[in-house]
């Protein structure tokens, strides 16, 4: 009886040391709100980088994505910052699903998290109305380059191509 109550014991010893299964990892999600644009600029300080706002409820963001998605897996030299900026409620379930699908889970990705989206859109551009899709190119320099609509990958390599001219 001893030896058979030891034996359970080791069991269930072994089976709680044993290692979980891993969940599929999710794209982690930062809450963009108040202050969030600034906070990203300096984290990206002197390196180029890539931001897009898109949303889920956008038709051309849905083709554009996987596009952006292959551009970022292709130039790891590029920081890519993706920023879910739907007017609609902005839902973290479907809008990683889709950055999951589009190869963007490992991007830098924010999400709107403020009901007054209008100040979060008027610290990152006064003129900017909302409308999406919407890249800012950010060059080592800090200056900006903005693409309203869809952008067009031979636009971003040539950009990147000039950023890497320049750093040498």
């Amino acid at each position: 009886m001893k030896r058979l109550l030891l034996a359970v014991i080791f069991l269930l010893a072994c089976l709680n040391a044993a290692p979980a299964a891993e969940a599929p990892s999710e794209p982690a999600l930062k809450p963009f709100v108040r202050g969030s644009w600034q906070e990203m600029l300096r984290s990206h300080a002197g390196r180029p980088t890539l931001v897009h706002f898109w949303g889920v409820t956008c038709g051309p963001c849905k083709v554009e994505l996987p596009l952006l998605g292959q551009f970022m897996k292709e130039h790891s030299e590029l920081d890519v910052v993706m920023i879910s900026a739907d007017l609609v409620p902005n839902l973290e379930g479907p809008t990683r699903a889709m950055l999951e699908k589009a190869g963007l889970a490992s991007a830098e990705n924010w999400i709107f998290s403020d009901g007054f989206v209008e100040r979060l859109r008027f610290e990152i551009d006064p003129a900017w109305q909302g409308d999406i899709p919407r890249t800012l190119l950010i060059a080592r320099d800090g200056t900006v380059t903005t693409i309203e609509g869809s952008a067009e990958i031979p636009d971003l390599q040539k950009w990147l191509d000039g950023q890497k001219a320049a750093s040498k």
